[in-house]
Parts: structure tokens; C-alpha cells; sequence
């Protein structure tokens, strides 16, 4: 049984780390709420400007000639990784890698075998994990988190889609974690680029074609609301992380608490025992010494 200095040194450490996990609980409620809300709002104005390009592309005859879906031979990836600058937010970042890993061993072997796969790594973990493994990584937007807003969101995503236009990557892969609610998060794999034929004519047959009058054309519409739903799309996989990241974080750190809570609980009773067994030794040596007297 331990001694009773160790047990009181214990309950003193445990009681320190709760109080550390409660206030960020409660920062990271307070976070939360404000991530939550930014990506609330985000998502219908994606759907409805997706909407729009849809429903004008499914009266195009030529989707396919946009210069973001031109499909071409595989021949080097990109993976766009969205993990988080911070730990302490259970399974959020190591789901993530884990995902990213079984990507490449599953779908694209060849590729990762000639090493011609790259890593774009948004958020500090991420980073560091495919450093460790001695990937290639691109590190420039490492640190994105610590400013996110719409302009350095779309830095990213404009190098994104310069390079495939350039040819230095022929397929952009996104790895992100969607925003459920506050215990759940979705592990996500989306193309970006070059945007999928069948995204362009989804809808065609469900769609109602509307006489509308274009000006410009219909193609110089499409061709401009392209670019700038592919910037609006990657602004979303970023703060549907951002917001998955705050609700991980504030249930790892309740779950923590409620631990520190219960360890607390078990560490007074044996405190409380190794006490009493300590009062009952100094009774019982009380009382022998006195009998020894008397005899």
C-alpha cells in the first residue's frame, strides 16, 4: 500500500490536471461555437453557387473542355492534408494520417513507391507526421490556422490550382475532417481537382433547364464560376476542420475531466485506507507496548 505522502502528492497532481482540462473544455466551447457558425454559414453558399454552375453546365455542350477537368495520365499526386496546429484533441490528427497513409498503400502504390507523391500539409501535426516518415512535404502553408480567413485560404488553393494547370501535379487529393456535430466528426477523401465530369453533369437530368438570358456567354459564365467555386470549396474542407478540430478538443478534454474526476474518487479511498491501516498499526503498538509494560 502506498505511502500516505504519495497518495497526497498524487490527489494534488490529478487535481492540477483536471483544473487544466476544464479550462480547455471551456475554451474550447467558446471556440467551437464560433468555428461551428462560420462553417454553418459556408455550406449553403457553396450548394447554392455549385447549384448554379450545374444547372449552366448541364446546357453546355462541352463541359469537359474546361481546363479543371481535363483528365490526364497519372503520373504525380498531390494530397492536400488538413490536420491541426495543436494536440490534445483525441484521434483528430492520428485518424487523419492513418487515413492518409492507407490512401497510398491502397489506391496509389506505384506512386508512393517512385516517391511521387507530395504532401501539402495544412496544420502543424500533419506537418510533422509526414516529416517524420521522410515524405514529400510542402510546408508553406503549414501555418494557415493561425490566420484563417477567406484571402489566406485562397493563397493555398490558387498554388493548388496553378500547379495543375501547370502539369506539376496531375491529381489533387483533399484528406479533412467534416463537421457532424460536437462528438462526431467525418473523415473525408474529395478529388479536388481536375473536377470529375460527373460533378459537372450531376443534376442534368434532374434539372430544369430555365430559359435564362446570359452576359456574358454561358461559357465565360462557367468559366469564371469554376475557379471561384473550387476557392470556395477548399475554403469549406478548411473550416469544416477548423470547427471538427474545436468540437474533438472540448470532448477529449470533458473525457479527461470526467477520468481526472473518477482517479480523484479512487485516490482519497486509498488515502482514506492507508490512513486508517496507519491509525490501526499505532493503536496496536499503543496497546502492545502497554501490555508489555504491565507484564
Amino acid at each position: 500500500m502506498p505511502s500516505l505522502k504519495e497518495v497526497r502528492n498524487r490527489i494534488t497532481s490529478v487535481n492540477s490536471t483536471q483544473q487544466i482540462t476544464k479550462a480547455m473544455k471551456m475554451v474550447s466551447a467558446a471556440k467551437l461555437r464560433r468555428a461551428q457558425d462560420r462553417a454553418m454559414k459556408i455550406r449553403p453558399y457553396a450548394e447554392k453557387l455549385n447549384g448554379i454552375l450545374l444547372n449552366i453546365s448541364a446546357s453546355l455542350e462541352n463541359v469537359s473542355d474546361n481546363i479543371f477537368a481535363e483528365e490526364r495520365e497519372l503520373k504525380h499526386l498531390l494530397i492536400v492534408v488538413v490536420t491541426s496546429d495543436r494536440g490534445l484533441a483525441g484521434a483528430f490528427n492520428s485518424n487523419i494520417v492513418k487515413t492518409v497513409v492507407a490512401l497510398t498503400e491502397e489506391k496509389y502504390p506505384e506512386l508512393a513507391a517512385t516517391n511521387k507523391i507530395e504532401y501539402l500539409c495544412i496544420g502543424k501535426k500533419g506537418a510533422e507526421a509526414f516529416t517524420k516518415k521522410g515524405s514529400n512535404v510542402n510546408l508553406d502553408y503549414q501555418t494557415l490556422f493561425l490566420d484563417l480567413n477567406f484571402n489566406t485560404a485562397r493563397g493555398a488553393s490558387e498554388y493548388v490550382m496553378n500547379a495543375f494547370l501547370e502539369g506539376k501535379y496531375d491529381r489533387v487529393e483533399v484528406v479533412y475532417n467534416e463537421f457532424k456535430n460536437v462528438a462526431t466528426q467525418l473523415i473525408r477523401i474529395e478529388q479536388f481537382l481536375p473536377i470529375q465530369s460527373e460533378k459537372l453533369t450531376a443534376g442534368a437530368a434532374s434539372t430544369t433547364e430555365i430559359d435564362f438570358i446570359f452576359e456574358p456567354s454561358k461559357e465565360e459564365i462557367v468559366k469564371e464560376l469554376i475557379p471561384k467555386s473550387l476557392k470556395i470549396q477548399f475554403y469549406k474542407y478548411l473550416l469544416e476542420s477548423n470547427a471538427s478540430e474545436h468540437g474533438a478538443r472540448m470532448t477529449a478534454m470533458d473525457k479527461a475531466t470526467e477520468n481526472a474526476k473518477e482517479m480523484l474518487k479512487a485516490l482519497k479511498l486509498t488515502y482514506n485506507r492507508s490512513r486508517q491501516a496507519a491509525i490501526t498499526k499505532e493503536i496496536l503498538e499503543i496497546v502492545g507496548g502497554a501490555e508489555a509494560l504491565s507484564n
